[in-house]
Formats: C-alpha cells, structure tokens, sequence
C-alpha cells in the first residue's frame, strides 16, 4: 500500500493538471488572402474558460510552400483589426494592425483602457514595426493614398487618471509607410 502512495499523488495531480485545460482551446479567425503575394493571413486565439482569449497571434501562410510565419504578442494582447495597404505606385504593401499589446495601468490584464497600437506587418510577416508609443492612445487615423502617409489623431494621459480629459495632450502624428518614420507631430 505504501508503495501506491506516490503513484496515487501522481495521478491526482496529472488529472488535475487535464482538468484545468479541458477548456483551453486554439481559435482561428478572419482567414484572408495578401493581395499580390502567396499569403494568407489569419489570427489564433488560445481561448481558455469562458471564452476569454489568453494571447493572440497572427499567422501568415505560404499557399505554395505550405510553410507559415507566426508572429506573437503579448498574452492577453487584444488584436482589433488589420488591412492590407497597398500602393502600388508608390511600392507599399504591407499589413496594419490595430491592437492593445501594453498593460499601461499595470492591472492584471491588457483591457479597454489601455492604448491602442499601431503596428505594421511585412506581407509575409517577417517584419514587425510598432508606430505609435505605448503610452499614446491612438484614437483616428487615415492613410493618405496619394503620399504614402498616415496621419493618427490621440492623446498621452499626462496626469495618468485613465481618462480623455482637459489636462492630457492632444497629439496628431504624421508617418511615412514607405520608411515606417515619423515625419512630424503637430
């Protein structure tokens, strides 16, 4: 009987290690082809217990070699949306993404009071260049299609409150896709 002590404790707790993950499950989403390239491109969620994701990540798949680049994020990193952008006669062709990859207020988790990021993505998800700050909570932005720009409207939360108020500084940022460069911020 002592002999089975060990062997009961392990099997205790091996099942409920099972348990804790019979919930957790991988997710796909917006399964979308990369216009003028051999990409499709998609996000995995790792959904645990009541549906709440635990980390995202995109996925860009090679539909000739079959071979994939994942590329990661924080957990609990909430992906809003990406589009592709592409120019041709200015040779842009890239991914933008929206998302919440920073625990600015450091409380247990990324949540909607965090900023929003925007990230750029190579076609093939090689390359990642976040452009905004952390701490700059992107509210609007527009891509110009004629010079390659995008022009982002925000704030920085000076006083650190977590709310848009009269004391924070309202900012507007002008990039270059083409360089992934600031130009200027009015």
């Amino acid at each position: 009987m002592k002999n089975m002590i060990p062997v009961l404790c392990l099997l205790l707790t091996t099942a409920g290690a099972v348990a804790q993950d019979k919930h957790n499950y991988i997710s796909f989403s917006k399964l979308v082809p990369v216009t003028g390239t051999e990409y499709v491109l998609t996000s995995l969620d790792n959904v645990g217990k009541m549906g709440v994701s635990h980390g995202e990540h995109l996925l860009f798949i090679n539909t000739k070699t079959g071979k994939a680049n994942r590329v990661d994020f924080p957990k609990n990193a909430y992906l809003r949306d990406w589009e592709q952008v592409k120019l041709d006669t200015l040779g842009i062709n890239l991914i933008l993404l929206t998302a919440q990859t920073v625990n600015l207020d450091n409380n247990r988790r990324i949540d909607w009071n965090d900023p929003v990021q925007l990230i750029v993505l190579s076609t093939d998800g090689q390359k990642k260049v976040q452009l905004t700050e952390d701490k700059f909570f992107s509210s609007f932005w527009t891509i110009h299609r004629e010079t390659g720009a995008i022009v982002v409207t925000g704030y920085y939360d000076t006083n650190s409150n977590g709310k848009h108020d009269k004391t924070d500084k309202d900012e507007i940022h002008l990039f270059d896709l083409k360089t992934l460069q600031l130009i200027s911020k009015l």
